[in-house]
């Protein structure tokens, strides 16, 4: 059977059990675009109105639903602005396959009308990137795009397809096989080793990171934590993989967790870390970082080990199957701490997690949105104080329900992983919570909300200024605010009129539980501007270098817990 490689690309994109793509046509996509056109029962494009909005909404649906998301977009500038979503999918470890057009063979390296090296452009920030220069590698290259995307440690990729072989006409071979990856047992003497030092420690601890929630592992997580009765704290990426009011939860480590994970890091006598790349912002001082302790480091990722912190020991290999055989050992060898767990009560009650009262109002309207949601919702966030709040405050996130740009810190992310969250989970409650610097950067994916009729709720946390820039002068600059307060004058519901959504304000005043039980109810899109004090702060925090038990601002008598 003849197609065009056009035509085989969207074959192959439902063959691999894509059912929703993102994007915006251009000049050297129209083939592809045309492709689609006749496949538009079979397989759904959603038009966003950027194509960093599109990159965000291929995440965002990756995350959510646990499959590969897509995007699209033309040559040039189409497919540099889809950089940052491609940074931001690597960063966090989210796997997505971007499709580019590019001018015609004969044209490349010519400066020609809307052309740039896009593979050279994302080599940094992909797991594998092509461009194709022969049409009957286009079969083999998308299936390869998938494969790569989804195994091992998940990430992005991208293909490159010039113009001229999406109009070429060729056999479509279904019948391509790709090579076997020769299939990496784990070691077995690297997880006898690892299970006595399990055996013998005294003061377990768990360190837990997104590869636990990427490997679908939350549960085998949770059980492990039973058999060797040990407590645990984890990443702003694994908030979810267990219950934030299980005991043996401790919460957030690192620069905006909780004194009691910061204190178990640095008292444990083994520091179990498990599908986490020790972040800057969680070791910060990486000569004080759990130094009672020997670390013993599992992850899919070769490259992950001894990058930031020297381990005393490691097993790589997938998560859950790590995990698995952990758990065929102690099953008939459970462990008992109990004196550890104890003193990690003791601790809790000593050193509880409290609000300030500089951040009293936006824990107040977060459980009051808390409250009235559905089980079924997923959370999205920008990145900024709102993003430390919801991390802090809300006590029901479940696994890949909490979709947030950890790594690159991406303002403008979330309002497109929304639209991809709700185009993944049609039955969820979506709502995105923004500060109004970041939602500045994307608010014109609210013409994708509007067009597509999505229940989208955006949560404006508003205090006029770049909130945690603003933070940071405050507490480390003198109060020199430079180009931190954001004056202009916003309407934001006026805004959201302007796309037919409907919109509401939520004043210092006002009654949070009463405007959002109204907004949830409406089951459609709304923008609520929520007014936040302009200082307000997250709090506590571990200053830059320092350690992570010296934290400021822990202080207060009210229990947010």
């Amino acid at each position: 059977m003849k197609l065009t490689g056009a035509e085989i690309i969207v074959k192959e994109l439902i063959r691999a059990g894509v059912d929703t793509v993102f994007g915006y046509p251009g000049g050297q996509v129209i083939p592809l675009y045309d492709a689609l056109y006749k496949e538009k029962g079979n397989i759904r494009h959603i038009l966003t109105a950027h194509e960093q909005g599109a990159s965000h909404a291929a995440d965002g649906y990756a995350r959510t639903s646990g499959k590969v998301g897509v995007c699209i977009a033309t040559s040039g500038p189409g497919a540099t602005n889809l950089v940052t979503g491609l940074a931001t999918a690597y960063m966090d470890s989210s796997p997505v396959v971007a499709i580019t057009g590019n001018v015609p063979l004969s044209l490349l390296g010519r400066d020609s009308f809307q052309e740039v090296d896009i593979t050279g452009v994302t080599m940094p920030v992909t797991k594998h990137n092509w461009i194709i220069k022969r049409a009957e590698d286009i079969v083999k290259t998308i299936r390869m795009a998938f494969k790569i995307a989804s195994s091992g440690r998940p990430g992005p990729v991208l293909v490159d397809v010039p113009k001229d072989l999406q109009v070429a006409e060729i056999e479509y071979d279904e019948d391509v096989v790709l090579d076997e990856d020769e299939k990496k047992e784990i070691n077995k003497e690297d997880l006898d080793k690892a299970i006595r030092m399990i055996e013998s420690a005294k003061r377990p601890f768990f360190y837990i990171g997104g590869g636990v929630i990427r490997s679908d592992s939350s549960e085998l997580l949770n059980r492990l934590l039973e058999l060797t009765d040990s407590a645990t704290c984890s990443t702003l990426m694994a908030l979810g993989a267990v219950k934030s009011r299980n005991p043996r939860f401790t919460g957030m480590v690192g620069m905006h967790g909780t004194k009691l994970s910061n204190m178990c890091v640095n008292s444990c006598d083994l520091l179990i870390v498990c599908g986490a790349r020790f972040s800057d912002r969680v070791i910060s001082n990486a000569s004080t970082f759990a130094r009672q302790a020997e670390i013993l480091q599992l992850d899919v990722d070769p490259a992950e080990i001894d990058k930031n912190i020297y381990t005393s020991h490691h097993v790589i290999g997938d998560i859950k199957e790590i995990l698995s055989r952990l758990i065929s050992h102690f099953d008939s060898n459970p462990l008992d701490h109990h004196e550890w767990i104890e003193n990690i009560q003791r601790l809790r009650e000593r050193y509880p997690m409290k609000v300030t009262t500089e951040s009293r109002r936006s824990r107040e309207v977060l459980k009051a949105l808390e409250k009235i949601l559905p089980e079924n919702n997923v959370i999205t966030t920008e990145v900024g104080q709102h993003q430390m709040w919801a991390a802090q405050f809300l006590k029901t996130i479940r696994a890949r329900r909490f979709l947030t740009s950890g790594g690159l810190g991406t303002m403008g992310f979330g309002t497109g992983a929304a639209i991809g969250a709700q185009m993944a989970r049609p039955d969820a409650r979506v709502v995105n919570i923004a500060g109004d610097g970041s939602f500045r950067m994307n608010m014109n994916e609210l013409a994708t909300i509007s067009r597509y009729n999505l229940p989208v709720v955006i949560l404006i946390m508003n205090n006029h200024a770049l909130g945690m820039v603003r933070q940071w002068q405050t507490l480390f600059y003198d109060g020199r605010y430079s180009e931190t307060t954001l004056s202009t004058p916003v309407d934001w519901i006026k805004l959201a009129s302007a796309f037919s959504i409907e919109g509401r304000r939520l004043s210092l005043s006002d009654d949070p539980g009463a405007v959002l039980e109204e907004v949830i109810a409406m089951g459609k899109a709304c923008v609520v501007d929520v007014e936040i004090p302009l200082d307000d702060k997250v709090l506590p925090m571990v200053a830059p270098g320092a350690s992570i038990n010296d934290m400021i601002g822990f202080i207060d008598n009210e229990d947010f817990s």
